[in-house]
């Protein structure tokens, strides 16, 4: 199998307007063969079975959507968010944290996944511990019930730009490194690295000081610093440039949000789409990830947009086919084939590490389980 596209499911409109189904089938109509699922729309899907919203229904739900992204030939990369809020002040909120991990690693079970993608926490600084310590034993602890989970899952832990302590991938790195399990890696997304280094929507010029001089830095970093077999995800998107800065009065503005959230929950766009406003160098991202990194993997769309919620049944495959353009795009501009390889036919799949090779050897692994990586965001991060 080779280099793929996905797309979260709620980047075809939001779980409250447009039901699951749907969304799922317009996926499939535009060529889209992986999809991450919220966590969001399985409540929902939930919610209408006998009883609501309850763990036992949260499962049946999941073993329904398993069956319909089956029949139309979609793999399930992931569930996300899970809400881990790492560095919790209060010691009794941090286990009730890690008994809820327990139940989404059953729902990853259940959707066929085993991977799930764990987002930097957004909650108000005053109540957590930015302690590196802390943290790295936060991760360390969900990466240890995962690992001996049956079968095993895999952590994607991803820097949030508008995150309260962990802000930029080189802090997620380190707290991967310092962990340094075999199922923690890291996800990647574009939206993310640039909000975080090289754009500011506060900003009349929409970006940071220096930004050009320490993204650069950045990326380069990026490329000598991170295993590429760590590297569990690859989420893209862009994001579009304001027309004025971000700030009280403004239209996205919430008091109560960093300018930074209420751009990536309004403004995100698809790769290539500049002609709706699209400014972030995604591009370059790209470049170092694919083409000196040798990522191999899926590549998934995670938008969030005030489109997302609007009426229509037209909403979805709206969206869907944006992001099968947005694919072509990609396939284009790295010099993919239309099956997602390099150059000359050179496979860009993902080879299993060693270490999971190991667990599947010992019978830890179902070997039926699809491993391929998987994006981000909290339910509230969006």
């Amino acid at each position: 199998m080779t280099c793929q596209p996905a797309i979260s499911s709620h980047s075809l409109g939001r779980a409250w307007v447009h039901k699951l189904p749907p969304k799922l089938s317009e996926a499939a109509r535009y060529g889209i063969r992986g999809i991450e699922i919220f966590h969001e729309d399985l409540e929902y899907v939930a919610q209408d079975l006998h009883g609501g919203c309850t763990p036992d229904n949260q499962l049946e739900a999941a073993d329904l959507i398993r069956s319909w992204c089956q029949e139309l030939s979609l793999t399930i990369i992931c569930l996300q968010p899970f809400r881990l809020d790492e560095g919790l002040n209060d010691h009794s909120q941090r286990v009730a944290r890690r008994v809820a991990f327990t139940q989404h690693m059953r729902l990853a079970n259940a959707l066929g996944t085993d991977l799930i993608l764990v987002p930097s926490s957004i909650l108000p600084p005053n109540q957590l511990d930015p302690d590196i310590s802390l943290i790295t034993s936060d991760l360390w602890e969900v990466a240890n019930l995962a690992a001996h989970h049956e079968p095993p899952i895999r952590i994607a832990f991803e820097a949030l730009c508008f995150g309260s302590y962990i802000r930029t991938w080189e802090q997620a790195w380190e707290i991967v490194t310092r962990v340094n399990m075999p199922n923690l890696g890291i996800c990647l997304d574009t939206f993310n690295i640039a909000g975080s280094i090289f754009a500011d929507p506060a900003s009349p010029t929409g970006k940071t000081p220096d930004a050009d001089i320490n993204f650069a830095a950045s990326l380069q970093r990026l490329v000598t610093s991170v295993d590429v077999k760590k590297v569990f995800l690859v989420q893209v998107v862009d994001a579009e440039r304001l027309v004025a800065p971000l700030v009280q009065g403004h239209e996205y503005h919430v008091a109560s949000q960093p300018p930074r959230m209420s751009w990536s929950r309004n403004c995100r766009l698809f790769y290539g789409e500049e002609e709706r406003g699209a400014y972030l160098p995604v591009r370059e991202i790209l470049g170092k990830v694919l083409g000196e990194m040798k990522y191999k993997g899926w590549i998934s769309a995670e938008l969030f947009h005030r489109s997302l919620g609007e009426a229509g049944s037209d909403v979805p495959g709206e969206h869907a086919k944006r992001a099968e353009v947005s694919w072509r795009k990609i396939v284009e501009d790295f010099g993919l084939d239309k099956e997602g390889r390099r150059d000359s036919g050179v496979d860009v799949l993902a080879d299993e590490s060693e270490e999971w090779a190991v667990l599947e050897k010992e019978g830890r692994r179902d070997s039926g389980v699809d491993i391929l990586a998987c994006e981000w965001s909290s339910l509230t991060a969006e």
